[in-house]
């Protein structure tokens, strides 16, 4: 028989279209819940581990030491207000975003060359170079992401973040200072500090995991 979960379900690295029940597979994501079904540019996708038990690592994310700076180790918190998540969390705001709840976005804060080798299913992307002025953001380019991705309205020159949304964004992991960079540049604008919540795993958690991936783009 099979069983369902309002919130959780099973997921390899394809798309799969219909969720997997906890007693169907023997890697699950937690006890008794083995996939998740999510939204992704308008497809339903399956979010599990994957089952192949001698599975490694996707070999993008199988370094151990990288050059500091840029890719030093991120604190665990980047700020008063903001909350570091974990799996269980990015899953649940996943699966509430994609069963139509409008004020939650999850953000892939890469760079495409990365986001191209693989994604969350449900994020979008919007590069942390997008929202750095010192990158060569402008004012009317961040305003029109703070609007269209964030719900923020402007007021003049003022940003009205009492509609904001629930941003949830992550990068490559405890190394990446891409995320951290989009959020700290959110707080600069005035964001609320209890709306940003921080993935900091981010994709090499997510790959360690067996987690499901989409092609980005």
């Amino acid at each position: 028989m099979r069983k369902t979960k309002l919130l959780f379900a099973a997921a390899t690295a394809t798309i799969l279209a219909a969720p997997v029940a906890a007693d169907e597979v023997a890697v699950n994501i937690m006890a008794g819940v083995a996939s998740v079904e999510v939204m992704h540019k308008g497809e339903k996708v399956v979010i599990q581990r994957n089952q192949d038990q001698d599975n490694t690592v996707n070999p993008a994310f199988a370094k151990t030491s990288r050059k500091c700076p840029p890719f030093c180790i991120q604190p665990t918190s980047l700020g008063p207000g903001v909350e570091t998540i974990g799996e269980d969390e990015v899953l649940r705001y996943a699966k509430a975003m994609s069963d139509g709840d409008g004020t939650i976005v999850l953000v892939d804060s890469r760079t495409p060359d990365w986001v191209e080798r693989g994604t969350i299913p449900s994020a979008i992307n919007q590069p942390w170079t997008t929202l750095n002025p010192a990158k060569g953001a402008d004012p009317i380019s961040i305003a029109e992401i703070m609007e269209g991705v964030f719900n923020v309205k402007s007021n003049e020159e003022l940003m009205d973040f009492s509609e904001c949304k629930t941003a949830v964004l992550f990068c490559n992991g405890m190394w990446c200072g891409q995320s951290p960079n989009n959020i700290k540049n959110l707080l600069k604008f005035g964001y609320p500090a209890h709306k940003i919540k921080w993935y900091r795993g981010g994709m090499q958690d997510w790959e360690i995991l067996g987690l499901t991936t989409v092609p980005g783009g």
